[in-house]
């Protein structure tokens, strides 16, 4: 089997979800290197992680990897992606595509030039979040018509929604949305536990998605939910015979007698090596099936990864064959431009309390 080859672009706390796929899966993935900014952080992340790091970005051309990982800050990710690209490479960049309406549209015009960008939006490739919209798009439920969506920031929120509602990103809507600061009790962070009971301010944003079919999400989140023991996530989509509220299945089988089917969930706790709270027990995901029928296989086998990292390696395998020319992109840049759009829209809804409406439809 021939490994993807490829550095990582960024040393920040995403960049080492690359580094755990690598290690996890090293028959499939082999990590070049590491580019970091400064021959300090460069000699940090290679003693704490045991990996190959550089400052030099003439080294890394020199690897000809097969994908450049590009994990910076938000503000910087767009523009560092287009320089990988000009280069002619292809480039798994994080999330979002850009923070601004323009240069999304430069994106788009690198891609219609034939430059190659794949944006890491893996959360429709969740072991369970993908299992759930194969069953939406089933046609279990009739015509997915509402959602009440609890499930993930902005963009990948947004992702997720058009995903369940089977929405497609030329679709007009509009929004309204609202930001509230509410205490909680903090627990986790990305680095620290805490039990010392404190309280803090975190902001939830609640917004209503009106789409041109008619149909309608109501988007509900906030940040402590990605890793908060008692902020959970959860969902309800709404159809006409029926609907999923988290993990069962309420619909009308053909004689139109209500049904209650389990989403069954196949999964094993895992320690492991590391001693961030975040980090040290993971769920592996193993299989998930509905009525009898597998909807998700472990792709790589047992290998002790959780949820997202899984999402994100089968991102790298289906970039690595776009970028050569072998399959499409596993997430269409016009998918990505759109999510980063809409987000824009919803963060300017909250700021001026309007309701915002799409204005154009570009990226086809």
């Amino acid at each position: 089997m021939q490994r993807t080859r490829f550095i990582i672009v960024g040393s920040g706390w995403r960049s080492l979800y690359y580094v755990r796929i690598a290690k996890a899966l090293p028959e499939r993935f082999e990590l070049c290197a590491m580019l970091c900014r400064t021959e300090e952080k460069a000699q940090r992340m290679a003693l704490e992680n045991g990996i190959h790091t550089t400052v030099s970005e003439k080294e890394c051309i020199g690897m000809r990897p097969d994908l450049v990982v590009v994990a910076v800050n938000k503000a910087s990710i767009a523009d560092v992606a287009m320089h990988w690209m000009d280069l002619g490479f292809c480039v798994l960049s994080e999330t979002p595509a850009a923070m601004e309406l323009p240069t999304l549209d430069r994106l788009w015009e690198m891609h219609c030039q034939g430059k190659r960008l794949v944006v890491n939006e893996q959360y429709r490739k969740y072991p369970v979040l993908s299992a759930v919209i194969r069953i939406a798009k089933s046609g279990i439920l009739g015509s997915n018509d509402s959602l009440n969506a609890s499930l993930a920031h902005e963009y990948h929120g947004i992702s997720l929604i058009r995903a369940l509602l089977c929405i497609d990103q030329s679709e007009q809507f509009s929004v309204t949305a609202k930001t509230y600061e509410l205490p909680v009790t903090e627990t986790l962070t990305r680095y620290d536990c805490f039990k010392d009971g404190r309280t803090a301010m975190k902001k939830r944003t609640v917004a209503t998605f009106e789409f041109e079919s008619g149909k309608v999400a109501f988007y509900d989140f906030d940040g402590e939910q990605y890793r908060s023991p008692i902020r959970r996530n959860t969902m309800r989509l709404q159809g006409t015979r029926g609907e999923i509220i988290d993990d069962r299945v309420h619909y009308l089988d053909q004689a139109n007698d209500g049904i209650c089917r389990p989403i069954e969930i196949s999964a094993r706790k895992v320690r492991t090596i590391y001693e961030n709270p975040n980090l040290r027990e993971i769920e592996e995901i193993l299989s998930v099936t509905f009525n009898g029928q597998t909807l998700y296989e472990a792709p790589f086998g047992q290998c002790a990864l959780a949820q997202d990292e899984t999402a994100m390696a089968l991102m790298m395998k289906q970039a690595d064959l776009y970028g050569k020319g072998l399959a499409d992109s596993p997430y269409p840049l016009a998918d990505a431009l759109q999510d980063a759009y809409t987000m824009i829209l919803m963060q300017k809804a909250c700021e001026t309390g309007e309701r915002i409406k799409t204005e154009r439809q570009i990226w086809n």
